[in-house]
């Protein structure tokens, strides 16, 4: 059974006028971002751990990322070289972003609460020659954490004498009068995915992709110029660097970022005080401000509200139409898509949400639910493999990953015509997408995909480990929690001890929210006749103990 053909729909001329717009030609990044824009134009309020606000505007992006750029053409960089920011959310990220761009080269994003370890894979898998971080980052990092040959540029004060100031480089540096004239294949950006089965993947992102990046902030966000837009996710993953940062640039929509940690009243503060009208988070944002006891301010003033990066559970909607005023739209997508099924804010898309769905494929998109065993068209209502069809989805930009084809080659249907996401879900007989579940074993929680590899490598380190198996257990506020399994190596004299010195191993090995919450001490792991630990087998044992089926 073929994909069913859908008749063109009433945004697919904006899609072309945005291919158009990002594909054809070699009109400088910068210049489709930044430079076309009014010089008084406000890009960004950014605000500090103080809650004070500072407006960022699109004259001071250009003139301080076009002395950047100067400077770091002076460090070597040119077209094609890896750049790296290991930042907050903060006018220096904007800045660096653009700077890089101008130059031609690869921008490469890293988490805040990365530990050193996690950092130098990425800097050594990426090539990256400068490293831009804040000096909070910075004292995370030794010097056999570093790469050889990549110099560090701080925001803030050096601390190290091989370390060049950020602050200097700008007000020391005239500004690049010509940026390079991209294409729209070269790469923006080198984006690693979470390392589900061995070590994290890097992304190539090209130019064109902000097409598709544009069409999500208009068909599922539905962001305006009168709008003021807040994406709270963390720039160091795709959500909130495609829809928070670029996406932003794109639109041209005034928006908001908001430097430290999260917080309920911090969160209700800034949606109070800044009068956002279009907020996206991830759905544990929305159910911590539902869990919170805090008041919510009466004079909130969101117009749409929007979660990304695990299911959305239908208890949040249940409160957002009481507490926000309306409901909270669902909407799903990967590091190698961006955004492509959303129950879209557009009101030329828009319909009424369906418990548990996730919507309908974005404008640019054709998606289908694959048979779990052969690559024809499922019928509706049959679970299956969520795919996409890459002869029918012009927004499509995912060429592979970096130095890894037998990876890329397990994103493709033999034919080539089918991207496969991993992912298994269902769509019912009025067209609406279900996720049901990854058919791999990547742990989401808080909105963040984390690779379990990654946090088994790390607790093998630990002298009393002898192997490690790491899921995801349900949790209430969360969604998903880390648990793991741990075989140790002698007698067991303090679990409680070990628990804790395994939980400080992972935050200060690989990152400070990626710990186990709880630590499970076995005799064995369940494991295939060929000796692969059987994931699946512990997430549907803890299933059973939480829900009582096992005492």
């Amino acid at each position: 059974m073929d994909a069913p053909p859908f008749p063109p729909g009433p945004c697919d001329q904006r899609v072309d006028e945005l291919l158009q717009r990002y594909s054809a030609g070699n009109t400088p990044t910068s210049e489709l971002l930044c430079d076309s824009r009014h010089d008084e134009d406000v890009a960004y309020t950014v605000i500090d751990h103080d809650l004070d606000a500072r407006i960022l505007t699109y004259g001071e992006l250009e003139a301080s990322s076009r002395r950047l750029a100067a400077a770091l053409r002076d460090l070597g960089i040119g077209p094609g070289d890896r750049v790296a920011t290991w930042l907050g959310k903060s006018s220096e990220l904007l800045v660096a972003v653009l700077a890089t761009w101008r130059l031609g080269a690869v921008y490469v994003p890293l988490f805040t609460a990365f530990a050193a370890p996690a950092v130098r894979t990425r800097l050594r898998d990426s090539g990256t020659k400068v490293l831009i971080c804040d000096d909070t980052q910075r004292r995370k990092l030794t010097t056999e954490a570093l790469p050889d040959n990549t110099t560090v540029v701080v925001a803030g004060d050096p601390t190290h004498p091989d370390d060049v100031s950020f602050t200097d480089l700008i007000d020391s540096t005239q500004p690049l009068a010509t940026s390079y004239r991209d294409k729209p294949d070269d790469p923006l950006i080198q984006i690693f995915t979470s390392g589900t089965t061995g070590t994290p993947k890097g992304v190539l992102v090209p130019k064109r992709a902000l097409a598709a990046f544009h069409a999500y902030m208009e068909f599922g966000l539905d962001v305006r110029r009168d709008d003021v837009f807040w994406n709270a996710a963390d720039p160091g993953w795709g959500y909130g660097l495609y829809f928070g940062i670029i996406g932003s640039f794109c639109s041209r929509v005034p928006s908001v970022l908001v430097q430290g940690g999260f917080s309920v009243e911090r969160t209700y503060e800034v949606l109070s005080r800044l009068r956002v009208t279009n907020f996206a988070a991830a759905p544990t944002v929305y159910r911590a401000l539902r869990s919170s006891t805090a008041p919510i301010p009466r004079d909130l003033a969101i117009r749409a509200a929007s979660a990304a990066g695990e299911p959305l559970t239908p208890e949040v909607n249940q409160w957002a139409v009481r507490a926000l005023g309306v409901a909270v739209h669902d909407h799903y997508g990967q590091t190698e898509l961006g955004m492509v099924i959303n129950n879209h804010h557009h009101p030329e898309l828009r319909k009424p949400l369906r418990k548990g769905s996730m919507g309908h494929p974005m404008p640019g998109w054709t998606a289908a639910i694959l048979e779990m065993d052969g690559d024809t068209v499922a019928p509706p209502g049959t679970l299956g493999r969520i795919a996409f069809d890459l002869q029918r989805s012009p927004l499509a930009w995912f060429t592979g990953y970096e130095r890894a084809p037998e990876k890329t080659a397990e994103k493709h249907s033999a034919d080539g015509r089918w991207y496969l996401t991993g992912d298994t879900g269902y769509v019912d007989g009025d067209g609406y997408f279900h996720f049901q579940s990854r058919d791999d074993d990547v742990i989401i929680m808080a909105g963040y995909r984390i690779g379990p590899f990654d946090i088994e490598s790390v607790l093998v380190t630990h002298p009393a480990v002898a192997e490690a198996a790491v899921i995801a257990a349900p949790d209430p506020l969360k969604g998903e929690v880390l648990e793991a399994y741990v075989v140790p190596r002698d007698d067991l004299r303090d679990p409680a001890q070990l628990t804790r010195d395994l939980q400080q191993l992972v935050k200060t090995k690989y990152a400070a929210h990626a710990y186990p919450r709880q630590v499970h001490f076995v005799s064995e792991l369940p494991k295939t006749p060929s000796g692969k630990i059987q994931r699946y087998v512990l997430r549907k044992r803890r299933v059973e103990q939480t829900e009582g089926v096992v005492s």
